[in-house]
């Protein structure tokens, strides 16, 4: 049945090759064209659908201006097409290819963990993922690890956040896993490669567990990008679907208003960063409390000039506030990563302790 098909296939192609015509030279667009043609629908098929929209345009301009094509050129096209093939390999993969291809042969959840580590977030190694997980999350991993594999593993992370897991880790430990990185010899690539299996294997079976939490974090992040109306519209409608979650999202997010939290010194860093522009149209829509906590943070003079500058502007959009108000706060948080600032969510009013 398969020779049939195929006998079939080839009877429908040959009306494509023409005896009588003139013999020519084809260029890439050209070849690629007339060899699709000759392998048919059926065949061809399977391979556009590995093409971009660019390259079917592309093939499809080529093919309608291909013209007859002779036996000689079908020849020799086909034989130049499986020479070339065979001589050094001229096959392009990419990750949807190379997942298609696993999927025929293997299960699902084993592509998946492939294709993850292929692909990262963003193609990132282990041990780069390892440093955008949350301390307490692998401070929590490592307590059941024995101390020089938690050595090794904190050797490799960014030293920011290596400290911010040493300080999270039981004290005991801590002070282990310290003497052993200051004795700590270079790791046989053996056993680094174990490591790193275990790591794929178990720990990101851990990070499974923790998405819930992930998860608001990465919305609250998103609701932060909102403008103001769209927040207040998805929050509503969130609190009365879950009411829970809409609570967490809000507990996670910051926001403009809690820029009030800051102490003095933050305040008067962010205001020294700010663009005098976009400072007066935030605080144009500010509550009377944060212009309060912004204007005795000022100068004199340069309150009285954010004054005078917001008593000019007349009505503005709230559209143009909440941009700028948004500007202030990446500021803020950007200040913050990189240790300028603290911020925090709690109340201003909150006990503290000297």
């Amino acid at each position: 049945m398969a020779d049939n098909q195929l006998a079939d296939q080839s009877q429908e192609n040959s009306a494509l090759v023409v005896g009588d015509a003139e013999s020519r030279d084809l260029n890439g667009a050209e070849k690629a064209a007339a060899l699709l043609l000759a392998l048919g629908p059926d065949y061809g098929k399977p391979i556009f659908e590995e093409l971009d929209e660019m390259e079917i345009r592309q093939l499809s301009r080529a093919m309608s201006n291909l013209g007859p094509i002779t036996q000689e050129m079908h020849d020799a096209l086909m034989v130049n097409f499986v020479t070339t093939l065979s001589s050094n390999g001229s096959i392009s993969g990419n990750s949807e290819t190379t997942e298609r291809l696993l999927l025929s042969f293997l299960p699902g959840e084993r592509v998946d963990s492939i294709m993850e580590e292929i692909r990262g977030p963003a193609g990132r190694n282990i041990w780069e993922k390892l440093s955008n997980v949350d301390e307490d999350i692998l401070a929590s991993y490592f307590k059941s690890e024995y101390p020089q594999t938690v050595a090794v593993v904190i050797s490799k992370l960014n030293s920011d956040h290596a400290s911010r897991v040493l300080a999270v880790l039981p004290e005991e430990l801590a002070m282990d896993v310290v003497q052993r990185m200051l004795s700590l010899e270079p790791v046989q690539k053996e056993i680094l490669e174990k490591i790193e299996s275990t790591l794929r294997s178990e720990f990101m079976s851990t990070l499974s567990h923790t998405q819930k939490r992930d998860s608001h974090e990465l919305m609250a992040d998103v609701f932060n990008s909102f403008d103001r109306q769209t927040e207040t519209r998805f929050l509503t409608a969130l609190e009365e679907l879950d009411r829970e979650a809409s609570d967490r999202i809000k507990e996670l997010m910051f926001t403009f208003d809690d820029l009030v939290n800051l102490d003095a010194s933050a305040i008067q860093a962010l205001l020294q960063a700010m663009d005098r522009n976009d400072l007066t149209m935030a605080l144009k829509g500010a509550n009377d409390q944060a212009k309060e906590l912004f204007f005795s943070n000022m100068s004199a003079r340069a309150a009285k000039m954010a004054k005078d500058d917001m008593e000019a502007m007349g009505p503005v959009r709230l559209s143009d506030v909440d941009e700028a108000q948004g500007r202030m706060v990446n500021a803020a948080k950007d200040m913050a990563a990189r240790g300028e600032i603290i911020i925090s969510k709690g109340s201003s009013d909150e006990e503290m302790v000297g």
